[in-house]
């Protein structure tokens, strides 16, 4: 499992749109997150390139064009952000948590399942 690192704010509203809209280019993310952000193209270049050195998200070239891909996927990413605002937050079982977001019908069953996985395995290694 790939291990999202510490991301600020703007560097969680970036990985938002790579993970809804998959590999896009510099100018397409921005234009993603323009009108919310009210960022310069130049700030969403820095932020992807900040993601890219942290590895939550990949940079490859296609058709001399680069391109950005999270390299993270959405269920680790939430299982992370989950067991983070669980454990630092409201002081909870993250298990415990992940209801909410079945209520509010943002995840997919398949996500959710996932991320009931990936916490069960971060905790099985917590242990350790």
């Amino acid at each position: 499992m790939n291990d999202l690192p510490e991301l600020s704010g703007a560097e969680l509203e970036v990985m938002r749109v790579l993970w809804r809209s998959g590999r896009m280019s510099a100018r397409e993310t921005h234009d993603a997150v323009r009108d919310a952000s009210g960022w310069e193209y130049s700030t969403t270049r820095t932020i992807l390139g900040r993601l890219v050195k942290k590895g939550a998200v990949a940079k490859a070239d296609s058709h001399g064009l680069q391109v950005y891909q999270a390299s993270v996927s959405r269920p680790e990413g939430l299982a992370k952000l989950v067991r983070e605002f669980a454990g630092r937050v409201i002081q909870s079982d993250p298990e415990l948590v992940v209801p909410l977001f079945a209520k509010a019908a943002t995840l997919s069953p398949a996500e959710l399942k996932e991320i009931r996985r990936l916490l069960a395995r971060l905790e099985r290694e917590e242990r350790r």
